[in-house]
């Protein structure tokens, strides 16, 4: 052997003595959590030990509550929850797994927003006492997006309030860990199916009405006048309006009158053929939403081949839709624009093929002048 040949031995010794050593000092330097990758986060959490949900961020609150009639927001006045939204809540909260774990000083937990500026997610008993409590951070991403506020993130890096020295990393962004209202309420708001008579009426008193004979029949407009037509399709959309209300939020209990405009509303009617009558008030906007109010009065009674079917459906459904009574919501304005056109805007434009055509009187002939 040459003596080139055993110095390249001698330095690949060396180097494969360096990297074990490098390994050694990597594992001395591991975090302890690091045997904990790919278990549970909030280990032994379960669904159903579950009664409340508390979630604190810096700028609200929300605690969502397990009643008997299923989960509502005690900041909302008992309003109900969508129950769909918080069992998924539920469920990946158990389901996190720990993708990575990482010391962490005070320094870095401000970085992260893992301090004051952290989202605080309490798993409460039914005795009140917190099951679990997760501290939620800054969103995680792979790679930095151009816009980190509006992009979904691939994770979010989390804390468990028990251990302030371990950030994790979940592979979740955990969009629904928010405060937010409107991203909890229950939406379906009323149904005025079958109406046989729509109004629309303003503060000043001006506004209009449509009925119908029968829900076969079309929509004429109360009161029109001679050579005034309805637009059918802006008098369907208006109907339409109230037979599918969904709910964007709901205000908190101390919103200011003056802030509503409720006050002074403007209201929408409509009276069904099952002899119930829905009513929304309509006050002032709120960026794309306007405050109202909703109220259903009337005793159910059906008629017709399917009344026996439309009482059942309405016995289910006229308990929520009368709870809504008791609550300041918010529609979208999108959901409502259709049913407060003024009344001018619901007639037809005349069609200038029905008008007279508006020729010139023929010339007389010009008189012969005498010889």
């Amino acid at each position: 052997m040459n003596a080139r040949i055993a110095g390249i031995f001698v330095l690949l010794l060396a180097l494969l003595g360096g990297g074990a050593l490098y390994y050694q000092h990597l594992q001395r330097e591991r975090p302890s959590g690091s045997g904990a990758l790919g278990k549970p986060l909030l280990a032994g959490l379960k669904v159903a030990d579950v009664a409340a949900v508390a979630i604190r961020e810096p700028q609200g609150a929300i605690t969502l509550e397990r009643k008997d009639s299923g989960w509502t927001i005690a900041e909302r006045g008992g309003f109900p929850a969508d129950v769909e939204r918080v069992r998924e809540f539920l469920l990946k909260a158990i389901e996190l797994k720990i993708g990575q774990a990482e010391p962490v000083g005070a320094a870095d937990r401000k970085r992260l927003q893992l301090d004051d500026g952290a989202t605080r997610v309490e798993f409460r008993g039914a005795d009140g006492k917190p099951l679990s409590v997760l501290l939620v951070g800054r969103k995680y991403f792979k790679s930095e997006p151009e816009n980190a506020d509006k992009a979904a993130g691939d994770g979010r890096f989390v804390m468990l309030a028990a251990d302030e020295k371990t950030v994790y990393i979940v592979s979740d962004p955990l969009a629904q860990a928010t405060a937010r209202s409107a991203e909890w309420v229950l939406r379906t708001g009323f149904s005025a199916e079958k109406a046989k008579s729509v109004e629309m009426t303003r503060p000043a008193g001006d506004g209009w009405k449509i009925e119908r004979a029968s829900e076969d029949e079309a929509w004429k407009l109360a009161g029109a006048k001679a050579g005034e037509k309805l637009d059918l399709s802006r008098a369907n959309a208006a109907a339409y309006a109230l037979a599918n209300l969904d709910i964007a939020d709901v205000a908190p209990k101390d919103v200011k009158a003056e802030e509503t405009g409720l006050g002074s509303p403007t209201v929408l009617a409509a009276t069904t053929f099952d002899g119930l009558t829905y009513t929304l008030n309509v006050g002032a906007a709120k960026g794309e939403h306007f405050y109202a109010t909703a109220a259903v009065d009337g005793e159910a009674k059906p008629q017709g081949k399917d009344a026996e079917e439309r009482a059942k459906k309405l016995a289910e459904r006229l308990p929520r839709e009368r709870a809504l009574a008791g609550h300041t919501l918010l529609v979208a304005k999108s959901r409502i624009e259709d049913a407060l056109r003024p009344r001018a805007e619901l007639l037809a434009k005349e069609d200038p093929k029905d008008k007279p055509e508006n020729s010139a009187a023929p010339e007389k002939p010009a008189a012969k002048k005498k010889k």
